[in-house]
């Protein structure tokens, strides 16, 4: 079993800025770093999809991103994103009704900070990937989402009542 990781930014790549003019360009992505530095051990094959800030992925990048996930060999996905619009890609995806474990997760705190929440993340979506029934989830800070229950609040994420 190898899982497939789309990286797309966000704040888990030390990715924010309040323009699109205003993007870094060459900026190289931490998400490699962090997976070796997490001696993942389960197969993995990385891409880069986009580079943005959440704030600023729309509909096209959603399509895009549901586009890779139907194409990839793989069954096992995850999505590294920013926490802004996660719970929206979350639901595109799920209306797309692709027949794969889907996995989002991003951070608070860029990666590159010492209190950030990154590897902590990105641990849990590997474990929740390989055991949750297809469908789309978001893993955040110890738990478990689905697509269709949750919604971003300040820093955090909560289950919809």
């Amino acid at each position: 079993m190898k899982i497939k990781i789309f990286i797309t930014g966000g704040t888990i790549d030390n990715l924010e800025y309040d323009d699109p003019k205003h993007a870094p360009n060459n900026q190289e992505s931490l998400i490699p770093g962090l997976f070796k530095q997490s001696r993942i051990t389960v197969p993995y094959d990385i891409e880069e999809i986009m580079f943005k800030d959440s704030k600023f992925v729309d509909d096209k990048d959603r399509e895009l991103i549901a586009e890779k996930c139907k194409q990839c060999f793989e069954d096992k996905i995850i999505i590294t994103h920013g926490t802004a619009t996660m719970p929206l890609t979350a639901k595109y995806l799920d209306g797309k009704k692709i027949n794969k474990t889907i996995v989002l997760l991003g951070a608070a705190f860029p990666a590159n900070q010492q209190s950030s929440d990154a590897l902590f993340n990105i641990g849990a979506a590997f474990s929740a990937v390989q055991f949750l029934a297809p469908g789309v989830y978001i893993v955040m800070n110890g738990q478990i989402f689905n697509a269709n229950n949750v919604k971003k609040e300040k820093s955090y994420f909560h289950n919809e009542h």
